[in-house]
């Protein structure tokens, strides 16, 4: 395509926020593309990373080529081949290290995403077709089976999708730094000849670019010839152009422990849903490959070689998969940030971007949204007149896993819950990832915490604390604040409160309560000394306490009432906050209760004192209005 009629396309981009940016970046090579429209990828380019000193600039380098075009690009994701695990990246096979985050200020990105490479390839497999792939072997894939993904480059990716009832997840794997075990005395010879440089020879270390030029190494000296050194691409072009005996032999060398590893993760896998090669190297072999020891040595399992037959190998062939991958990862989190406050919303507004099948099934949920949420897949393919796996794929076009996840979330949407998870937050952790987790947790705390409420202690507290004569909260370092805040909603009952914090005046404060006082003692452990000695002073005194603190506490068992809150949090390294949230809450369920029940009276009041003296049930009434 000219650059003319790329620049056009890209100005027609079918996203209402314009192109967005993919790569693919390996420890070699880095893929770029800008996705204008679902499975359209314009000016796809390839960049060398040994000629950028970080990730940065070899982005910026590809953006210079679209400088003028006014892109106005906000999203993007890169698939990185590397373990992602929050917001601090460093790259095994490259010495790059670097902030996702300070990464999409420094390219002025609202949104960038990064994934291990081979997350974003099992991603892709959904979307190939029978085109994209050449098969090695026999066998046949079993519908709704494990998949196993691997592929060598500069090192070796290894993944897995597994399948749900409607839908399937993909592995985070680091399967190519498994110990590599060779299976015979020519592999064992270069296993040894490795052995001279590293103590841990991983699978990776052999079969990969690396792995070639060690294996022709290793060959060279076992065979007795003085060799230069050549780098991979020049062994592979020795032994498929030149025809070269010691090239030739490294390949099939190579091919044969390819076959071994993948019938290991076969095997590990279950996958009967065929066993996928992607990476930089087997798709350039060609034909060549099927002719390969690859497939003999897959299958040469011993006992379990009935078994391997069974399982499909594929090479994939296609141009660039990542790059479907890393867009449908992009999509699906562009498409929960849709600003929608309802799915129901998200689903309207996200209709033009579904194919027509998908845009029928949104309609039925936009039209009777009780009856998908009830009916199985079949009846709801049968009634948007679709097959089922355009429902299971109209449900991740929204970002969803499958028709479970979605129905999960629908309800959650319709009935106002809100279904969160807790997730521990890491000191690598972005500011945008430490706020959500904070939320997030916070949330999915209050939520646990309401399913789990003894209402029947609340109302015995509710009682004490109604008739009070007076009520004093003693509480300690991190609850301190909460004892604060319960002293002052108290104050508007008209109820005589104080608050303490000194340990020197806690005993000496419950020595002066008497009998129908309440003391409410706050404390995340129940375990503190000083409490704990106050507790037992007011108990002497005649006083009731109320406890807010764990169940199975010193505090919680001195307590005349225990409200319970079991929340545990690491304090070692962060300060208390859920349970800070939680005993507030407590605070608050007990003012609700109190006012309600002045109420109550008031209208008792009001009811007996109907017929009597005006101007006492007035004063009646102001006293318990407050």
């Amino acid at each position: 395509m000219k650059p003319a009629e790329v620049d056009q396309k890209l100005h027609r981009s079918a996203f209402a926020d314009g192109p967005r940016l993919l790569a693919d970046i390996g420890a070699t090579h880095a893929r770029f593309a800008l996705q204008t429209a679902p499975g359209e990828f314009r000016a796809v380019r390839v960049l060398q990373c040994d000629d950028y000193p970080d990730i940065v600039a070899l982005v910026r380098s590809y953006l210079s080529e679209h400088a003028g075009m006014n892109l106005g690009l906000k999203h993007a994701a890169l698939a990185v081949a590397n373990p992602v695990s929050g917001d601090h990246i460093s790259m095994t096979n490259r010495d790059w290290e670097f902030s996702t985050d300070a990464v999409r200020r420094a390219l002025g990105l609202h949104t960038l995403l990064l994934v291990n490479d081979f997350t974003a390839l099992a991603m892709s497999l959904p979307g190939l077709k029978p085109g994209d792939l050449m098969q090695v072997g026999g066998g046949k894939p079993v519908a709704n089976s494990v998949i196993g993904v691997l592929g060598p480059g500069t090192g070796l990716g290894v993944s897995g999708v597994i399948p749900t009832v409607d839908g399937f997840v993909t592995l985070g794997s680091e399967g190519g730094h498994t110990n590599f075990a060779p299976a015979d005395e020519r592999e064992y010879a270069i296993l040894q000849y490795a052995w001279q440089t590293w103590s841990h020879v991983s699978t990776e270390r052999l079969i990969s670019g690396p792995g070639i030029e060690i294996t022709y190494r290793a060959l060279a000296r076992r065979n007795g010839r003085q060799v230069r050194e050549l780098s991979a691409q020049e062994i592979i072009a020795g032994a498929l152009t030149d025809k070269d005996p010691l090239c030739l032999e490294v390949l099939e060398c190579f091919c044969a422990m390819l076959g071994g590893a993948s019938a290991n993760l076969a095997v590990t896998l279950g996958a009967f849903g065929g066993l996928f090669i992607g990476g930089g190297i087997v798709p350039r072999l060609g034909e060549w490959f099927a002719s390969s020891p690859f497939r003999a040595r897959f299958e040469a399992k011993g006992r379990f070689t009935s078994y391997l037959t069974e399982i499909p190998t594929y090479v994939i062939t296609t141009p660039n998969p990542a790059f479907y991958g890393v867009a449908t990862i992009l999509s699906e989190h562009l498409r929960g940030r849709s600003g929608a406050n309802t799915l129901m919303e998200r689903v309207q507004h996200l209709q033009h971007e579904l194919t027509p099948a998908e845009q029928r099934v949104a309609q039925l949920v936009l039209e009777q949204p009780r009856l998908v949420l009830n009916e199985p897949i079949a009846d709801i393919a049968r009634l948007a007149e679709v097959s089922q796996p355009t429902v299971i794929r109209f449900c991740r076009s929204l970002g969803f896993l499958g028709l479970a996840d979605f129905k999960l979330k629908f309800a959650s949407s319709l009935t106002g819950s809100i279904p969160v998870r807790h997730s521990q937050v890491r000191i690598s952790d972005s500011t945008h990832d430490l706020s959500a987790k904070v939320i997030d947790n916070t949330v999915s705390a209050i939520l646990k915490f309401r399913d789990q409420l003894d209402v029947r202690a609340l109302d015995k507290a509710i009682a004490l604390v109604a008739k009070a004569q007076r009520v004093e909260f003693y509480a300690m370092g991190n609850s301190r604040v909460v004892a604060l805040d319960g002293q002052h909603k108290f104050f508007r009952f008209r109820i005589p409160t104080a608050a303490y914090g000194d340990a020197h005046l806690l005993t000496l404060a419950a020595e002066l309560l008497k009998p129908g006082d309440v003391v409410i003692a706050i404390s995340n452990s129940g375990k503190l000394p000083e409490l704990l000695a106050a507790v037992d002073a007011a108990r002497a005194a005649g006083a009731d306490v109320i406890a807010i603190t764990a169940s199975h506490s010193p505090l919680a068992k001195k307590a005349s009432v225990c409200l319970t809150v079991d929340h545990t949090e690491d304090s070692t390294t962060f300060l208390s906050m859920i349970s800070r949230i939680l005993q507030l809450l407590l605070i608050d369920i007990l003012s609700v209760g109190i006012s309600l029940d002045a109420q109550n009276a008031r209208l008792v009041v009001e009811h007996k004192s109907s017929q009597g003296d005006a101007d006492h049930r007035r004063l009646l009434i102001s006293h318990l209005d407050g």
